[in-house]
């Protein structure tokens, strides 16, 4: 039986770190300042024979309802009543402080079982401070250190007492869990539809990914406000869309909003840009979202060929377009897209309103598609009769007096497509040349938008060697 666990706790006592150890991989972002989470994230937790669901939160701080603070406690209240059981997180080497005892208070009105965690509790000066947690009266505290991996045994006893319907094993526990080491397996090069969606939203600062996505799933998941640069790690949420056609299983990951690197000089921003990075690496379908009033700048243009560099299928959102009043003007930013962005001619230029949820199904649409595309594979046969045609109007130029030899073209993959020439001279080809038969395939295929891979091979010169010599 799944259960879910809420790691709660004032600012900077090691709850990433917690959450990162249970989970396997190093997917919080984790800093000596404090402060540094401010989103909730829920991962896969493995301790001992159990697999259950972790929430990572923002730490536990008193502030107005309508500012940062207020709003990043909202989260993490939301986590607890999510919750099945909490951790409460206390820092061992600073002892119980009156911020853990109040906000002890609040989890104990909570009415779900607490585990209290001293963390940090690594020599002495730990070991002495883990047993001021009797104060907070949540129980024994349990010492352990989550960045050396210590106390997790105890841990794990502990949660088979406070959940013990939970965590009790059943006959086909080995079986499931099997399948769920398999199913959260993801990276792979094949369509699978059985397998959700993996789609990244990123962005310049403030350009309203955090709401878009918060629209689309109709609550208020991510921390969202007028301030740039709320979101720091890349947080991942399930989502299933009903189009017209079928239903479909998404992962939409929100990221930190990507600003120029050379005004990129704080360390946790430099964490956050890396993490939004990993997002669109592990993406299929990366979602480009421009603020419509300063719609192309360098950034974002910028920020479009790092997803096109990385061979990812690409939308392009136009966010906050309920403050046009000329609506007639996408005509006009498509082709300015088209002009600014050939190495992606002909992707998908879309108007969406993240505050009103004005077209957000034809934007889901769009990714779609955009994924179709991104893993459309054609026959040899076809290729073969489109370079033919290709090659008798406009044959590739001659070097030194000799012409370029193009035989025979093939795609070994898709995701994206990706296509390889066979010849003679192809070392030779000029890059205008390339770019006309890359154009080509994308015109007379119907490859809009999407990155387009192309790998010359030539045959070896067996008169090379006798020449040399």
């Amino acid at each position: 039986m799944s259960f879910t666990v809420a790691i709660i706790g004032r600012p900077n006592v090691g709850k990433s770190t917690l959450f990162n150890r249970l989970v396997g991989k190093k997917l919080a972002l984790v800093d000596d300042q404090p402060g540094v989470t401010r989103d909730r994230r829920a991962g896969e937790a493995r301790l001992g024979d159990l697999n259950f669901t972790v929430i990572d939160t923002a730490g536990l701080e008193e502030g107005d309802s309508a500012s940062l603070t207020g709003r990043m406690r909202a989260q993490t209240e939301a986590a607890i009543e999510e919750a099945d059981a909490i951790f409460f997180v206390m820092d061992a080497r600073a002892g119980a402080t009156p911020e853990d005892r109040h906000f002890a208070s609040l989890v104990r009105r909570a009415g779900k079982p607490v585990i209290l965690l001293a963390n940090k509790a690594e020599g002495r000066v730990g070991e002495a401070g883990a047993y001021e947690g009797f104060d907070l009266g949540l129980g024994d505290p349990v010492a352990l250190s989550a960045e050396h991996g210590d106390g997790f045994a105890e841990l794990f006893s502990c949660l088979l007492t406070a959940l013990p319907e939970a965590t009790q094993l059943a006959d086909d526990d080995d079986e499931r869990r099997e399948r769920l080491v398999l199913a959260d397996d993801e990276e792979g090069s094949e369509l699978d539809p059985t397998k959700p969606l993996r789609i990244a939203v990123v962005g310049r600062p403030n350009a309203g990914k955090s709401t878009l996505i918060n629209r689309l799933l109709g609550e208020d998941r991510l921390l969202t406000g007028p301030e740039a640069g709320i979101t720091r790690d890349s947080i991942s949420v399930d989502y299933l869309w009903r189009g017209r056609d079928a239903e479909r299983r998404l992962k939409i990951f929100d990221t930190a909003g990507l600003r120029k690197r050379a005004k990129v000089e704080e360390k946790l921003e430099k964490l956050a840009a890396a993490d939004t990075l990993r997002a669109i690496r592990f993406a299929e379908v990366v979602v480009v979202l421009l603020d419509a009033t300063i719609p192309f700048e360098k950034q974002d243009l910028t920020i479009v060929d790092l997803v096109a560099r990385e061979g990812r299928a690409l939308v392009i959102g136009l966010n906050k377009w309920d403050l046009i009043e000329d609506k007639a003007h996408i005509v006009a930013l498509r082709e300015e897209a088209a002009r600014l962005l050939p190495q992606v001619r002909g992707a998908l230029v879309m108007p969406v309103s993240g505050v009103h949820g004005a077209g957000l199904d034809a934007l889901m649409g769009a990714v779609i598609s955009a994924h179709e595309v991104w893993n459309k594979r054609l026959s040899t046969s076809r290729l073969n009769r489109w370079l033919e045609g290709v090659i008798d109007q406009n044959p590739p130029p001659a070097v030194a007096g000799r012409r370029i030899k193009i035989r025979y073209i093939t795609q070994p993959k898709a995701r994206p497509p990706h296509f390889v020439i066979f010849g003679n001279q192809l070392d030779e080809l000029p890059d205008s040349y390339r770019r006309f038969l890359t154009n080509g395939l994308r015109q007379t295929f119907a490859l809009p938008g999407t990155p387009i891979r192309m790998t010359l091979k030539q045959g070896d010169n067996p008169y090379a060697k006798k020449k040399r010599r």
